[in-house]
């Protein structure tokens, strides 16, 4: 397929640069119905993207709290709008530990128990928020929560994708992303129905946001672990009759396989991830306080106008992570992030109510790439460590990324604009257009010079880092019990269905 790279081709170094700009064309794929890509889910797949989405959309609805309520928290605290994107930067710095706790654990034990324990830290982190009294409280807590926070993203990516239909992968991809802008508007709605609205101030958001994981989780309970993980785990208990001493030793070798052999991959990723992180804050958590403070929204205007962005970023993602199925993960994430730098001059320099169009289609092209990143993100990981992997590089360029907010708060505190009713004035809108430049063709450079491993197979058996880690035997072995038990429940079917032609 052109376009795409095998995982398995072993090209030098001059071999692999010609192969670039050749495999980015587009590889004008057929075009299937999207209906059709979707009927391709079974319930329990359905269940599974479903758990999935809605646990990412609360973690960025948790996350965006502080976002929406910076003057707020400001004011309570008695500090600095920059003071108060710490909190963010915080978070952001330390999803990474998080992530690695977590991915771990996932890929060791199963995707259930990790993503229960992620969502009663979040329950417990929101309330503590809510009750803050003092600024390094608040600072405190945030941080406990970016470690928390941070084991989600690779379980969820793995609860939604390892089991989807391949050919549906793009489209469900962009879908699960979305939850991250999902999220955000929620987080937006709500913050406008909640904050200040009481005596509480900003606190009620924080304590409302602590009710939906309880639902989440029950939820997830009732659902069973994934069956690309259910194949693995026999793979790794068939390799105890090769010599291996546990599960837990298997699972070792498996990781130091997938280090000795894709390293350099690795780092890539959190290259490309950085990129990403960089792209997704830069242009959208200084955004409200750019409208507010530049421009002079109304609260109820920058709602409107959050909302609608985030109304383009579920299109974009949705679309556009489609489109990666037909014209390829790279070429797709080049293209639209091309036509997001085009659009970023009306995004950040419309001063009038008409800036709605731009947010509109900014956060489509944002939020667009975004759309193809977990399948792409889960295409390129190695087998045994893909929750870990999937999770950690995409924390990890959170945390290059962690002050992008702090940073253009810092730098517009240095293009200063006449005050208005005493109140401080900066030219956000400058900064972020600027920052935003940069960033896209940061990500279109790394994106060029990466591989693509569209439509690989997330099938134990088709997994060398595995077959090097058990051997082929175990690997034979599990696959041929499987085997048997399909036939056995097939025939049992058919009895049963014969017992009831008869009884008739």
């Amino acid at each position: 397929m052109r376009g795409r790279d095998s995982p398995d081709e072993h090209l030098s170094i001059g071999a692999y640069i010609a192969t670039r700009l050749p495999r980015l064309l587009p590889t004008l794929d057929p075009a299937p119905n999207p209906f059709a890509l979707l009927a391709l889910l079974n319930t329990q797949q359905w269940l599974a993207f479903l758990v999935a989405f809605l646990a990412w959309s609360w973690d960025a609805f948790d996350f965006f709290t502080v976002s929406l309520t910076v003057d707020d928290l400001a004011k309570d605290f008695g500090k600095s709008n920059k003071d108060i994107t710490w909190g963010i930067t915080l978070v952001l710095m330390l999803r990474s530990v998080g992530s690695i706790v977590f991915g771990v654990a996932a890929d060791r034990w199963g995707r259930k128990w990790p993503f229960v324990a992620n969502n009663i830290l979040f329950i417990i982190l929101e309330l503590g928020t809510g009750f803050c009294k003092t600024y390094k409280q608040f600072l405190a807590v945030r941080a406990l929560f970016g470690i928390a926070m941070g084991g989600l993203y690779g379980n969820a990516a793995a609860t939604a994708l390892e089991d989807c239909p391949p050919a549906a992968r793009g489209l469900v991809s962009g879908m699960l992303q979305q939850g991250y802008a999902f999220g955000y508007l929620l987080a937006t709605a709500f913050a406008r129905a909640l904050v200040n609205t009481t005596s509480h101030g900003w606190r009620p958001l924080f304590w409302f946001g602590a009710g939906p994981p309880v639902l989440i989780i029950a939820f997830r309970l009732c659902l069973p672990e994934t069956q690309a993980y259910q194949e693995r785990e026999r793979v790794r208990k068939a390799g105890l009759a090769a010599g291996r001493k546990s599960i837990g030793s298997t699972f070792v070798e498996e990781g130091k396989v997938a280090l000795r052999r894709h390293w350099l991959l690795l780092i890539y990723m959190v290259l490309l991830m950085a990129g990403f992180n960089f792209m997704s804050h830069g242009s959208q958590d200084l955004y409200p306080t750019m409208l507010k403070n530049q421009y002079s929204f109304s609260a109820n205007a920058v709602t409107v106008t959050q909302v609608v962005a985030n109304l383009g970023a579920m299109t974009g993602g949705t679309v556009v992570g489609y489109a990666s199925q037909i014209f390829g993960r790279r070429f797709t994430i080049v293209f639209i992030s091309i036509v997001g730098g085009a659009l970023l001059y009306p995004y950040t320099y419309v001063s009038s109510h008409a800036i709605i169009a731009a947010a509109f289609f900014e956060q489509f092209c944002v939020q667009g790439a975004w759309g193809v990143i977990p399948i792409h993100l889960m295409e390129l990981s190695p087998g045994g460590f893909r929750t870990f992997v999937v999770g950690t590089s995409y924390q990890l360029g959170n945390l290059v990324s962690s002050a992008s907010s702090t940073i253009e708060a810092t730098i517009g505190e240095g293009f200063p604009l006449p005050p208005k009713k005493g109140v401080k004035r900066y030219q956000y809108g400058k900064v972020i257009c600027i920052f935003m430049g940069a960033v896209y063709a940061y990500t279109i450079l790394l994106t060029v010079v990466g591989p693509e491993y569209r439509g690989r197979t997330f099938e134990a058996g088709e997994d060398k880092d595995l077959e090097e880690a058990v051997g082929h035997d175990a690997i034979e072995q599990a696959l041929h019990r499987e085997r048997q038990r399909d036939l056995e429940r097939e025939t049992e079917g058919e009895k049963e269905g014969e017992g009831r032609v008869e009884k008739v």
